[in-house]
C-alpha cells in the first residue's frame, strides 16, 4: 500500500473536486454526483489504457540515475497532470479555432459543447500522430536485433533477425502501414492523416536520436546523467502519446474539460505508483514476459488509434484487450518461474 498512498489521497481530493465542479455547472446534488461518477469512470479507463505504459516506464526507469528517476516522478507528474490533461486540449482548440490559450480556456469553461466539438474535430490528426509514435515504439522493440528472449518465438525470432540484417526496417514498415491505412480514408482526410502520421514518425526519430546522442560521451558519470536525460525526454513523449487517445476519447463521455482533467489525472497518479512498484519490486525481472506483453499491448493500441478514423473501437474495449494481453503474459511468466528457480 505504501506505493499507492499518494494516489489514494489524490483520488479522494479529486473526486471531491469533481463533485463541486459538477454541482457548479448543474446546480444540483445529482449533477455533482454524476460528475463524481464520470471522473471515477475516466480514472479507471485511464489506468486500463495505460497499464502497459507503466510497465514500459519501469523498463526505462530502472536504467536511470536516482536523480533523473526522481525528476521523472515529480516533474514528469506535473507535466502529465497539467501539461497533457489541461494544456494539451487547450492547445488543440487554440490551433483548431485560431484563438489564444486563454480564450480556449474560457470557451472550455463557458461553452463546453462548442469546445468539445473542436476537440473531436482534431481527432484524426491526434490519432495519426500518437498512433504512429506508439507503433514505432512497438516495432523498435520487436525488430531489435540484440533481443534474445522471446515470448512468442515464431513472431519474435524472425522480426529480431530482420532487425539485425535490415537497417531501419521498422521505419519502412511504419510508412507502409500509414500508406495502406490512408487508402481507406476519403481524399480530403487522407493527406491530413499522412501529414500527422509523418509528424509522429519524425518526432520518434528525433527523440530516439537525441537519446542516442546524449549517451555518447567519454566521461562515464557524465554519460550516465546524459543518458538518463535522454530517457527522461523519451518517457515524456511516450506518456504524451499514451495520453492522446485517452484525452480525446474522454470527450465522448463528458464535454467538461475540468472533470476530464481530474479523472485522467487520478489515473495518471496510479500509473506512476505502478511504475515505482514495478521498479522497486523488480517485477520485470521476476516475471520474464511481462515486458513482452506490454509491447504487444502498445502495438495493439497503436493500430487501434491509427484505424480509429474509419473503424472506431470503444475505449473500454481497447483497455480490456491490452489488459488481457498483459495478464496472459503475466500468467505465462509464472510458468517459467519454477523452471528458472530450479
Amino acid at each position: 500500500m505504501k506505493y499507492f498512498t499518494g494516489s489514494f489521497a489524490f483520488t479522494f481530493i479529486g473526486l471531491i473536486a469533481s463533485y463541486f465542479v459538477g454541482h457548479y455547472y448543474g446546480g444540483t446534488v445529482g449533477a455533482g454526483l454524476q460528475a463524481l461518477f464520470i471522473a471515477s469512470i475516466l480514472a479507471v479507463l485511464e489506468i486500463s489504457l495505460s497499464f502497459d505504459n507503466a510497465i514500459v516506464n519501469a523498463v526505462v526507469l530502472k536504467e536511470m540515475t536516482p536523480v533523473w528517476r526522481h525528476r521523472f516522478l515529480t516533474w514528469g507528474m506535473l507535466i502529465a497532470v497539467f501539461g497533457m490533461r489541461l494544456v494539451f486540449p487547450l492547445l488543440i482548440v487554440t490551433f483548431a479555432a485560431h484563438v489564444n490559450p486563454w480564450e480556449a480556456l474560457v470557451m472550455a469553461a463557458t461553452q463546453p459543447d462548442q469546445y468539445a466539438k473542436l476537440m473531436l474535430g482534431a481527432h484524426l490528426q491526434v490519432a495519426a500522430f500518437g498512433g504512429t509514435f506508439l507503433l514505432m515504439v512497438a516495432l523498435k522493440y520487436f525488430y531489435d536485433g540484440s533481443k534474445e528472449l522471446h515470448w512468442i518465438p515464431f513472431i519474435e525470432k524472425p522480426t529480431a533477425y530482420l532487425g539485425s540484417k535490415v537497417e531501419a526496417i521498422e521505419v519502412a514498415l511504419c510508412l507502409v502501414i500509414l500508406a495502406l491505412i490512408s487508402q481507406f480514408l476519403p481524399d480530403h482526410e487522407s493527406l491530413t492523416f499522412l501529414q500527422a502520421g509523418m509528424a509522429g514518425l519524425i518526432t520518434y526519430v528525433i527523440v530516439d536520436g537525441i537519446g542516442s546522442w546524449l549517451e555518447a560521451s567519454d566521461e562515464q558519470m557524465k554519460d550516465v546523467h546524459r543518458a538518463s536525460a535522454g530517457m527522461f525526454l523519451y518517457l515524456e513523449v511516450l506518456d504524451a502519446s499514451f495520453s492522446f487517445d485517452g484525452v480525446v476519447g474522454a470527450f465522448a463521455i463528458t464535454h467538461n474539460l475540468f472533470i476530464i482533467m481530474i479523472g485522467l489525472s487520478i489515473g495518471a497518479f496510479f500509473v506512476r505508483s505502478l511504475t515505482i512498484m514495478f521498479v522497486e519490486k523488480e517485477t520485470l525481472t521476476k516475471f520474464t514476459y511481462l515486458e513482452h506483453g506490454a509491447f504487444y499491448a502498445i502495438g495493439m493500441l497503436a493500430m487501434i488509434m491509427l484505424t480509429d478514423p474509419f473503424l472506431h473501437v470503444p475505449e473500454w474495449v481497447t483497455g480490456l484487450a491490452g489488459g488481457v494481453v498483459i495478464v496472459v503474459s503475466f500468467l505465462w511468466s509464472l510458468k517459467q518461474v519454477p523452471k528458472e528457480s530450479a
